[in-house]
């Protein structure tokens, strides 16, 4: 398969796509939870809450489950200790995943226009990149809280499409989540899931995407070369 229109701008995710950093956001939620005199919950439960921001996630952890919904009180109390153990562990543990790396030098060698659009808020975006030598690849970063509405929205994908004067039916993003799937389907972009990223747990396959993919090594079968663009 090979998208028949070559795209003029790719966005791509950061957590679960990019960067496996459950490392490290499990590691500040058990420390959190152990401050709170709580019982630690360990990586594999963390790796299911993570992909719809911190704040969250941390309800998450409290609550222990995917939908829960902690007390006013008890999430005020965790958050700070969360949000301070975050900023001095955003890139310890966490690294970019196989193929990552010669994905984006291989975009960039054809000439794509790249961009970055997370959930993740811009205090731990820019850091977490630079902590990995990623950050140089995008030429434009939409975190969390860089507009008023996040993924699944379409305001951040519409946002970035506007900033590097695309159309949205010319554009595509690439993500692992059912949240970038909606905000894809809502913006009017073509969407390519990686197929080991951070979705609850549930095969991204069910979402629909236009494609899935193991590594973004993959990305050369998919997208055309500099060398046939139209």
């Amino acid at each position: 398969m090979q998208f028949p229109i070559r795209p003029e701008m790719i966005l791509i995710d950061l957590d679960g796509t990019l960067v496996d950093s459950v490392p490290d956001l499990a590691y500040c939620i058990d420390h959190m939870m152990r401050e709170l005199q709580r019982p630690p919950h360990g990586e594999a439960a963390v790796r299911d809450w993570v992909g719809n921001g911190v704040e969250r996630l941390v309800q998450r952890a409290l609550t222990g489950s995917l939908d829960g919904q902690p007390s006013d009180q008890d999430f005020a109390e965790a958050l700070p200790i969360f949000l301070r153990l975050y900023a001095d562990n955003n890139s310890k543990r966490s690294h970019a995943y196989p193929g990552v790396r010669e994905g984006l030098d291989w975009l960039r060698s054809q000439n794509y226009r790249l961009g970055c659009v997370t959930n993740k808020a811009a205090r731990f975006t820019e850091p977490l990149l630079a902590g990995l030598d990623l950050e140089d690849a995008f030429e434009l970063i939409v975190s969390g809280d860089t507009l008023p509405e996040k993924k699944p929205s379409p305001l951040p994908l519409l946002h970035a499409a506007s900033f590097f004067e695309v159309e949205p039916s010319r554009a595509l993003m690439i993500g692992d989540s059912i949240s970038d799937v909606k905000a894809a389907r809502a913006a009017g972009f073509s969407i390519i899931c990686m197929s080991y990223g951070y979705n609850h747990g549930q095969d991204i396959r069910d979402a629909k995407p236009d494609a899935v993919i193991d590594s973004m090594t993959e990305l050369d079968r998919l997208l055309a070369p500099a060398a046939v663009a139209g």
